[in-house]
């Protein structure tokens, strides 16, 4: 054999990074959804915030000064979420799970393409689409019944009190789900592997997951286009397509 064959490659490095690993979780970001038509945040001309200021649409501040406006910003970009469908990315972490080889995913996503790929252990440590809830008495309603409760003015407004309702994912300005992201940070700072698909891991506090699972003598690797802060402590960086990089490493298992 020549010592290049006998070279692995960074996907069959991964893959026998997981293999032999006894704990491996999965931390996703927008970019693993980029196949499935969801755009990503911050690429440029690509970008959901190149067409519109955060602050003014997605400040949990915009929610209650201008609620109409959000709603009009929300409304079709949920519809529009709802029926998109997971790609093999997605279908990767699913199989990777019912093999055996993955404990759970942690996602930055709100779209909940990882539950209908099929993976089970999914920690959605912004929230999701699948709920709304009233600020006012915590009734929670499903995404398919938010559709009834809009009043004249574009506001969804709660079948009990009359409440605003508000969709159950974090804005900025507010807290992430204290359940979530402690099972996060559980998962992390118990994880051998943790690997880290199409996050620019620079949004904390998600971005400060991969530490804790460094300083538990545990290894990153990392699957993103771009640059991450964590590439130089990861075992395996790649940087190619998250299908393309996650169909390689499957095909090494």
């Amino acid at each position: 054999m020549s010592l290049e064959s006998s070279v692995l490659t960074p996907q069959a490095q991964l893959a026998g990074l997981v293999r032999g690993a006894g704990r491996v979780v999965a931390l996703t970001g927008a970019g693993i959804s980029v196949p499935s038509g969801i755009p990503d945040f911050r690429t440029p001309g690509k970008g959901l915030w190149e067409k519109v200021d955060p602050t003014e649409v997605a400040h949990i501040d915009a929610f209650h000064g201008d609620t109409p406006r959000f709603w009009r910003f929300y409304r079709p970009r949920f519809a529009e979420l709802d029926d998109k469908q997971p790609n093999a990315a997605h279908d990767a972490l699913a199989e990777l799970e019912a093999g055996g080889l993955l404990d759970a995913v942690i996602t930055q996503n709100i779209d909940r393409l990882h539950a209908k790929a099929g993976s089970e252990q999914v920690i959605e440590v912004h929230g999701s689409i699948a709920t709304s809830s009233c600020t006012a008495c915590r009734a929670s309603y499903p995404t398919e019944s938010v559709g009834e409760l809009f009043d004249q003015e574009g506001v969804a407004t709660c079948a009990v009190c009359v409440g605003k309702v508000k969709p159950d994912v974090a804005l900025f300005g507010e807290l992430l789900p204290e359940a979530a992201m402690g099972e996060a940070q559980r998962l992390c700072s118990e994880a051998d592997l943790l690997i880290c698909v199409g996050s620019s891991l620079e949004v904390h506090p998600v971005a400060a997951l991969p530490e804790l699972t460094l300083a538990a003598g545990g290894r990153v690797a990392i699957i993103t286009q771009g640059p991450t802060p964590y590439d130089d402590d990861a075992v395996v960086k790649l940087d190619g397509d998250v299908i393309d990089e996650l169909g390689e490493v499957l095909t090494h298992l």
